[in-house]
């Protein structure tokens, strides 16, 4: 982000002043072994690094570098017994979505005396009548057990964000006075769209998301709920593939991860499984065939070690493959399948080299995708969802939560929407999945073009930022007019 050329605003919207009391019983000072209440005025910097001879002048103290801290206040907003609170999950599946809901549903019941939840169906096509999905009455004795199966309780569908106006009404109509959305940054956007159509009606409406994103390519954040345990399936995919191929002669594991725009997934799964050769990511361009391509060092690999394990994000090259030019409902861009695509590639390459190759091809992603958490990310989404519920309660509107630096923050919507965050391929982390597979820095047979592609793909990346961080502020403008 820093190659904008606008400062970042971090401030949450408020729907106003806390007057009330919080039924939750804190401190305000240290030393009597209650936790303290988090204040307004507690902030964790965004930018953490120092660079001493660049003279950075944006290491300023304000709205423009300081992210405000989640958790209880000691005042807030609503009063607990006039509170509608609504929850719905949408976009694909992640593993965590049940153990955010019951956590937010926990917490609302047992901290803040709500008793009135009630949870969407179906994503945003829950609000719609046309749809005819009834709404589900929440309570700790619906969703203790919950966070013990995979998928949504609430079920989920992609699409409906744009029907601003028909979420709106049933706000309205039933009374909602807090909502809870769980999904990644098209459903953010949605939720932006109807925070601020509820403005427009004078709604006093607490909206706040829980960003989802198995990919973890969420802007700005250290982790997002499911990640880890999507690499820690991944991970038991390449064991088993890794197994195959050492166990044939010139054996190939291949496998396909999940990753549209950020190879986050595969390069922690090719850290953490330690037997990965290739790594291919959406960032790193590379050619298939030449004597610097893909398949020319895949058979080097194959000749002198006689097997070899191959990990690909789905979006890593596209440019090899035909553009489907379509949309799915949540207005992503289908993409084609670079894993049967390799797989055909690799037989067919070998075949005429008449080099004999056994390969074994696994796409987990779905079975990942749906997977019951691992014990970090249940404790992870369990505090995501607690620290939702903090912000709704206290009247803050339009913002997310999230963890940086090890902390859980509050932040607007539209930050996290500006652009996805994507692995650096000069960065520490990418250096080092290098390390585990010893794959060489690119496969091309010509470095300028490759980056001259990745420079453009940057300055797409920011132009397209910084265009959403103007309609960002000037939808703002409007609305305080």
């Amino acid at each position: 982000m820093k190659e904008m050329n606008e400062k970042i605003n971090f401030t949450i919207d408020q729907l106003g002043p806390c007057k009330v009391p919080s039924p939750i019983q804190l401190a305000r000072h240290h030393g009597d072994f209650k936790a303290n209440y988090v204040k307004d005025s507690s902030f964790v910097r965004y930018k953490v690094n120092v660079f001493k001879e660049n003279n950075d002048p944006d290491d300023a103290l304000d709205e423009t570098n300081l992210i405000q801290k989640a958790g209880p206040r000691e005042y807030i907003y609503f009063n607990p017994a006039h509170v509608t609170a609504g929850i719905c999950t949408c976009g694909g599946l992640c593993p965590g979505l049940n153990d955010v809901i019951r956590a937010i549903v926990r917490c609302l019941w047992y901290r803040y005396g709500v008793k009135k939840i009630r949870g969407f169906r179906f994503g945003f096509k829950g609000f719609f009548p046309d749809k005819g999905f009834s709404t589900i009455d929440l309570d700790p004795t619906v969703v203790d057990d919950i966070h013990k199966i995979g998928g949504s309780f609430l079920g989920t569908s992609r699409g409906g964000g744009d029907r601003v106006n028909d979420v709106c009404d049933a706000i309205e109509s039933l009374g909602i006075n807090m909502l809870f959305i769980i999904g990644g940054d098209g459903t953010q956007r949605g939720a932006l769209e109807v925070s601020r159509e509820a403005s427009r009606r004078g709604l006093k409406v607490a909206i706040v998301g829980i960003p989802k994103t198995v990919d973890n390519d969420l802007l700005f954040m250290d982790r997002s709920f499911g990640f880890e345990t999507a690499v820690q399936k991944a991970k038991e995919a390449v064991t088993a593939v890794h197994m195959e191929a050492h166990s044939q002669i010139n054996g190939v594991g291949l496998v396909k991860l999940m990753g549209r725009d950020s190879g986050f997934i595969a390069a922690a799964t090719t850290l953490a499984s330690h037997e990965t050769n290739f790594c291919l990511i959406p960032e790193v361009p590379f050619d298939l065939d030449g004597p610097n391509g893909f398949l020319a060092h895949l058979e080097k690999r194959i000749l002198n070690r006689h097997h070899a394990v191959i990990v690909v994000a789905e979006g890593a090259g596209q440019e090899l493959l035909e553009n489907l030019n379509e949309k799915d409902d949540s207005g992503n861009k289908k993409l084609s399948d670079i894993g049967t695509f390799l797989r055909d590639k690799i037989n067919d390459y070998f075949k005429q080299k008449h080099i004999h190759m056994n390969l074994k091809y696994i796409d987990p992603s779905y079975q990942i995708r749906s997977s019951v958490t691992t014990a970090n990310d249940s404790i992870l989404c369990e505090r995501l969802g607690n620290n939702a519920v903090h912000a709704a309660m206290a009247g803050k509107t339009r913002c997310v939560v999230g963890l940086i630096h090890d902390k859980f923050v509050y932040l607007p919507m539209e930050v996290i929407t500006l652009k996805r965050n994507k692995i650096d391929p000069e960065g520490a982390f990418w250096r080092d999945a290098l390390d585990a597979t010893r794959q060489p820095i690119l496969m091309v047979n010509n470095m300028q073009t490759a980056l001259e592609d990745m420079k453009k793909r940057a300055v797409a990346d920011n132009e397209l930022a910084q265009k959403r961080m103007e309609e960002f502020a000037e939808k703002k403008a409007k609305a305080s007019e």
